[in-house]
């Protein structure tokens, strides 16, 4: 028994497990936080795991609490031990009185145990050699099994459980069945072999309300795909690692034309990257995103305040150009404090919810085509579903289709989309924001584009390049696609310098691209090392350049 009474309590008790990065567990994990919450209980899990993934210790931890407290508390009260390396550590975090399951296969040393909490072990890896062949399956199931016991240990309604588990796997009945068989092995086996429950335990409560339980990006992206569709207006926030999550949704919201808003925080990658570090990466991921022939809206807040302006624009933007839109933000924006003009908005403004057919129009015998140009813009007209009993749209596809939504594969009606939706694209180059121009006391023959959170230290940099006796005329690129006077703005200099914060020169080359500019006359000022830009690096990377270009070569002088 344990010097310490053991602690005692209802649906009010933090859980934690540690794992294994790589091994499975987060599945688990997550049935048994769905399992309270689907009770009543409210639950706050957090993901606790390092930017190195693979194989690396993971923590994940489950707040319940009826009161409906979603902060992390401090402490855990029942230690779900499934990490040899972290062992020390996990033991130590646990309150006086508490609670550690961990896998009893090989029995730990006495020394490794507190006296003051109740150890209980489970010979879990055993179990699963026992039943599985398959060395994949014996760590899978050995976590649905820790599920199990924990079940039996703390009283919960294990039919909850088991309807989760059938949902989750609602089109894969082998899996429904494997998975109830490992749940109820980790049951069974804590209801003979140990004193159950424990003194955690949970009952049933009405506590959640109407709260939802909000999910990862790529079930965001659905879900914001299918609110926009119905007619509501969805966004979602994410960073690069849920862009590339997002592909085949953003491809489906582009070809089937559904209005959606994307918040990207940019952060350094590629892949986990430098997670705490900004950069402005997501460009060329953004403005293609998806396979196939695809174009997306970008637009580029240089602070709050111009974000806060941006997202509400975007809003009128996905519904008029029925398509995503992208407000590219960075970590220097969104999670630092930032001295900026007050947030304004306009009480009369009004939505613009585009080209939208009612029923009155469809009665009145308009002709609908889900896909059809009838104004030369390339925008469609749309209706919402239910707007009419028999008439406008009832579905929606991803497939290739004609002017009418009637499905083919025929090359011409598939290649008359395309270009519609080229359409589309140049359309909104006069929708989306456009530059801010700012030239330079003195004619000059050259210039610097820049964009986003940039902005403050280009600001401050043109003092210093003019104090080099320089002049350079500016322009704030604020959106993409570009309006034409990014190509004046370039056509009007001998140089233009183009300065951002990624490796590539990812504003550049979508410059050169979609403008058809000479490269050459494009000079990348790039700085990448995961801090915000600075004044003192513009300045002297554009000096120097600028220094270069006034040296008079020595001419070799003739007797």
């Amino acid at each position: 028994m344990p010097s310490s009474s053991p602690i005692s309590s209802v649906n009010d008790f933090v859980v934690r497990f540690a794992n294994v990065n790589g091994s499975g567990s987060a599945s688990a994990n997550e049935l048994f936080a769905r399992s309270v919450l689907r009770m009543g209980v409210p639950v706050a899990p957090r993901n606790i795991f390092p930017s190195n993934i693979q194989g690396l210790p993971t923590w994940y931890e489950v707040r319940i609490s009826e009161a409906g407290h979603l902060g992390a508390r401090g402490g855990t009260d029942l230690m779900v031990a499934m990490n040899p390396q972290t062992w020390d550590k996990d033991v130590a975090g646990i309150e006086p009185g508490g609670y550690l399951l961990y896998d009893a296969t090989r029995p730990m040393p006495k020394s490794k145990f507190r006296e003051d909490i109740t150890v209980i072990g489970v010979p879990l890896t055993a179990i699963c050699n026992r039943e599985y062949s398959d060395a994949r399956q014996r760590q899978l199931f050995k976590n649905i099994m820790y599920v199990g016991v924990l079940c039996a240990l703390l009283d919960m309604d294990v039919a909850t459980t088991e309807q989760l588990v059938r949902e989750q796997f609602k089109s894969k009945e082998k899996l429904i069945d494997a998975n109830l068989h490992a749940l109820h092995l980790g049951r069974d086996w804590a209801l003979e072999n140990l004193q159950c429950p424990i003194g955690l335990r949970l009952r049933h409560a009405k506590a959640v309300g109407n709260r939802i339980f909000i999910e990862d990006e790529l079930a965001s992206i659905g879900m914001v795909i299918g609110a926009a569709w119905n007619g509501a207006r969805a966004f979602t926030a994410t960073s690069g690692p849920g862009i590339s999550l997002m592909q085949e949704f953003l491809g489906l919201a582009y070809f089937a034309e559904i209005p959606a808003v994307i918040f990207d925080v940019q952060r350094a990658g590629p892949s986990t990257g430098m997670p705490t570090r900004t950069q402005q990466c997501d460009l060329i991921s953004c403005a293609y995103a998806s396979h196939g022939d695809t174009k997306h809206v970008l637009l580029f807040p240089e602070d709050p305040a111009e974000a806060f302006d941006f997202a509400a624009d975007a809003f009128d933007l996905a519904d008029r150009l029925q398509t995503p839109i992208f407000v590219m933000l960075d970590l220097d924006i969104g999670m630092n404090h930032r001295l900026c003009r007050p947030l304004t908005w306009d009480d009369n403004r009004k939505y613009d919810r585009g080209k939208v057919m009612t029923a009155a129009d469809l009665d009145a015998g308009k002709d609908f085509g889900r896909y059809l140009d009838v104004d030369g813009d390339g925008i469609p007209y749309r209706t919402y579903p239910g707007t009419h009993p028999s008439k406008g749209s009832f579905f929606t596809r991803g497939t290739s289709r004609d002017r009418y939504a009637r499905y083919t594969e025929e090359g011409a009606p598939y290649a008359d989309n395309m270009q519609r939706l080229l359409r589309k694209f140049e359309t909104a180059k006069d929708l989306v924001p456009r530059p801010l121009q700012a030239n330079a006391e003195k004619p000059t023959k050259y210039g610097v584009i820049y964009y986003g959170s940039t902005s403050p230290a280009m600001d401050e940099a043109i003092h210093m390049i003019e104090a080099r006796g320089h002049s350079l005329n500016r322009l704030r690129v604020r959106a993409f696609p570009f309006h034409s006077s990014v190509t004046s703005f370039v056509a009007d200099h001998d140089f233009v310098f183009v300065v951002e914060q990624n490796r590539d020169g990812q504003l550049r080359s979508l410059i050169v691209n979609e403008c058809s500019i000479d490269p050459v006359r494009l000079v990348p000022i790039l700085h990448y090392d995961g801090t915000p830009v600075t004044a003192r690096f513009i300045a002297r990377a554009i000096g120097d350049h600028l220094d270069a270009l006034k040296v008079t070569p020595l001419r070799k002088v003739v007797s």
